[in-house]
């Protein structure tokens, strides 16, 4: 029997320029800058991460940024169509004025008896903020540009668009330990069986074809893990459901099993350390380019090939 995880570890996209993805997720969302490193599949394209005050697993959003690709993606089945951030209830407002301030078109929408304001950011994938008082691990920023009482409080959910609800909902209840909560408006809700923080998972049909990987989409969804003991347990776990995992992969802030499942979406699993303090100081995180020590040695071929790029611009408000 596998572990039971207790939610999102983060989440990966793919955008366009990395200049206005950063700008958009600290400058808008106020999230911190924590890792400006590089694809370790893909030594050429940037990886970078962004979170809370120290980057707990939970809220980090990741992306590689394609610009010398151009590919644009297509939503559509076997892909993440929303990834939720938690918001204090009273946060509402506030956040409604700030995105609509930056040029952002935000909707407003009640889901499960939640306020939930939906918008896409500049590569539009679909970002979502969920109004609720759930607890959090989520460690405030101090130079964040949105006040300590606003600041998005780690991951709520990521919504699923598959072809039938079923083939997913096997996997995210005998492999990961979720529970089926709540069925409205042809939305299937489960939980993590752990109830952490970020434990929702949203499942969807869509009559649209299968979704093409590019920017503007989301890359892969990763879920929680102790260690690597578990990652083996899932390992296994994966092989009895006639699926095919990854090898189990040292990615130098955490160790990762990958897993495509029946519907397509590429499911994660990473252990919650060493974290991002492996090679940086908690103060200094996400200010200079690091590699891994086994791509130290092509640093400077690796910095020929990768765009200009200043660092977040954070606008005096």
């Amino acid at each position: 029997m596998s572990p039971e995880t207790s939610g999102i570890h983060h989440v990966t996209a793919i955008a366009g320029d990395p200049q206005r993805n950063a700008n958009f997720y600290v400058g808008t969302l106020g999230l911190r800058f924590v890792k400006k490193t590089v694809n370790h599949d893909d030594s050429g394209t940037y990886h970078f991460y962004f979170g809370d005050g120290e980057g707990t697993p939970g809220t980090n959003v990741t992306f590689f940024p394609w610009t010398d690709r151009g590919r644009q993606g297509e939503f559509g089945a076997g892909q993440t169509q929303a990834t939720a951030y938690a918001i204090p209830t009273e946060s509402v407002a506030y956040w409604t004025e700030r995105l609509e301030s930056h040029g952002v078109d935000v909707e407003r929408t009640e889901r499960f008896g939640e306020t939930v304001l939906r918008f896409d950011d500049p590569d539009g994938i679909g970002i979502e903020l969920v109004a609720t008082d759930a607890e959090t691990e989520a460690v405030p920023w101090d130079e964040s540009p949105v006040p300590e009482e606003h600041q998005l409080r780690g991951f709520y959910s990521v919504t699923l668009a598959v072809d039938a609800v079923e083939p997913t909902a096997e996997i995210l209840g005998d492999v990961l330990g979720y529970e089926h909560e709540a069925t409205e408006g042809g939305r299937d809700r489960y939980r993590s069986a752990t109830g952490g923080f970020g434990s929702v998972v949203d499942v969807v049909e869509t009559d649209d074809g299968r979704g093409r990987m590019g920017v503007g989409t989301v890359h892969h969804v990763a879920f929680r893990a102790e260690d690597v003991a578990e990652l083996e347990a899932y390992r296994e776990a994966y092989e009895e459901k006639g699926l095919g995992p990854s090898d189990i992969i040292d990615r130098k802030y955490f160790t990762a099993l990958y897993c495509r499942e029946p519907n397509g979406v590429l499911f994660e699993i990473s252990t919650m350390g060493p974290g991002f303090t492996a090679d940086e100081d908690r103060d200094e995180l996400g200010e200079s380019l690091v590699l891994p020590e086994w791509l130290e040695d092509e640093r400077e071929a690796i910095e020929r090939q990768l765009p200009a790029f200043d660092g977040p611009t954070v606008p005096t408000e």
